[in-house]
């Protein structure tokens, strides 16, 4: 039976609790002090260390990588009244000012409020350094500064890239003094390891800006990223985010598919975390598992949840189309959906994507099976003229064309 408390009742209680303060003799309250006294030396003076902070940053950190930034922007601006010159605060606003641009990051809109925040972050961390040299204040002044170069080679603004990165290590090393906060600095060395031999295999043009920097090592990398995502406390999600790329570019599949698993679990409502489970479990032949995250995008998408858009709407799509077409033989479905890929693409401004090429060379190949020749052979043609010289889909176009031009002469 539930127990309704009538407001009579509480203030009977309100009035015991109050007897109970007042004859409880000071001597005894003396626990409380101890407490905060001990917590202030396990803590060594870090806010990142104390326990009532953690506990407060957690719930409001889970809302912003499950997308809920209404619900984390009021826990972080109530940080931010809490302890006003830390950099803490600031740090995490512009975090989720990252965040809101993942899902594409062709997005440029959250680009102003992201680096404000951040200078605002490395301007209080600056203050404190120069007050008192805490590894604390080094350690958001890397992280910040870490941030803006991610921001900036997403823009390629190289040379403002170049200069954040080189900040970051510096306040990095500075940040070393204090071994509490290894596990959160090991996230910076597994990022720059690994990406130091990415960048240099991937971008030829930045290799001569290499000289400037210390020599990576790559399996390392990948070794502290994933000690990261284990261990660390702030640093932990950011470390999954970057290993599921890192799996997906180091075809590490089953790995792939079991970190995205769990962390889409972990926030289901975070559209790239859903997007790549959906990816890794299409790539993995996990039908049912694709099929069913494909449409909960989708219809995400539809019902307009935060962050969920063409991107996600391309990757969902293809691997419906996909499957139509190859395992239920539904040509009607499978149009459908390859249409949808090539739409979600061009809202985008991505139609120089694998996913697009694939799915005008499936609707080419459709209309020829359905002796639409004039359609498939344009189909086949743009094909051509759209990909990369070294794509697949060119030279599979270039045998198609043939075939269609054939079949359409035969016919007449």
């Amino acid at each position: 039976m539930k127990t309704v408390l009538n407001s009579h009742v509480i203030i009977k209680i309100l009035a015991v609790c109050s007897f109970m303060l007042n004859v409880i003799p000071m001597s005894n309250a003396q626990w409380w002090k101890d407490t905060e006294k001990a917590e202030k030396e396990r803590s060594k003076g870090m806010l990142l260390l104390t326990n009532e902070v953690q506990i407060e940053a957690t719930q409001a950190i889970n809302h912003m990588y499950n997308f809920k930034f209404y619900e984390a922007e009021k826990e972080f601006n109530y940080l931010k009244v809490k302890h006003p010159d830390h950099p803490l605060p600031e740090f995490l606003l512009g975090l989720m000012e990252w965040w809101k641009i993942v899902p594409n990051t062709e997005n440029v809109i959250y680009d102003e409020k992201c680096l404000a925040y951040m200078d605002k972050s490395i301007d209080k961390a600056m203050k404190i350094w120069d007050d008192t040299e805490n590894p604390e204040a080094a350690f958001f002044m890397a992280a910040a500064y870490a941030f803006k170069g991610r921001l900036h080679s997403e823009r390629k603004h190289w040379s403002k890239a170049t200069f954040a990165a080189k900040n970051a290590l510096k306040y990095l090393d500075k940040s070393r003094s204090f071994s509490d906060f290894s596990p959160e600095l090991m996230f910076g060395d597994g990022l720059y390891n690994y990406y130091f031999h990415y960048v240099k295999e991937n971008y030829p043009l930045l290799r001569p800006v290499l000289w400037l920097f210390p020599k990576g090592d790559k399996p390392k990398g990948i070794s502290q990223l994933e000690k990261v995502s284990y261990n660390a406390f702030y640093t932990r999600t950011e470390a999954r985010y970057f290993l599921l790329q890192i799996y997906g570019i180091e075809n590490m599949n089953d790995k792939a598919l079991n970190l995205a698993k769990y962390t889409h679990e972990s926030y289901p409502d975070n559209p790239f975390f859903e997007r790549f489970h959906a990816r890794s479990a299409f790539v993995a032949g996990r039908v049912n598992e694709a099929k069913a995250l494909s449409k909960s995008i989708l219809n995400k998408i539809t019902e307009h949840y935060p962050g969920y858009e063409g991107v996600s709407g391309r990757y969902a799509s293809y691997i419906l189309a996909y499957y139509a077409y190859n395992y239920d033989r539904d040509i009607k479905t499978a149009k459908e959906y390859y249409n949808k890929t090539i739409e979600f693409a061009k809202n985008t401004g991505t139609t120089n994507s694998g996913y697009y090429w694939s799915s005008m060379l499936a609707l080419g190949k459709i209309a020829s099976q359905e002796e639409d020749y004039d359609t498939a052979i344009e189909y086949f043609k743009q094909v051509i003229d759209d990909t990369d010289r070294k794509a697949t889909q060119r030279d599979e176009a270039k045998k198609l064309l043939t075939e269609a031009k054939k079949a359409r002469r035969k016919k007449k």
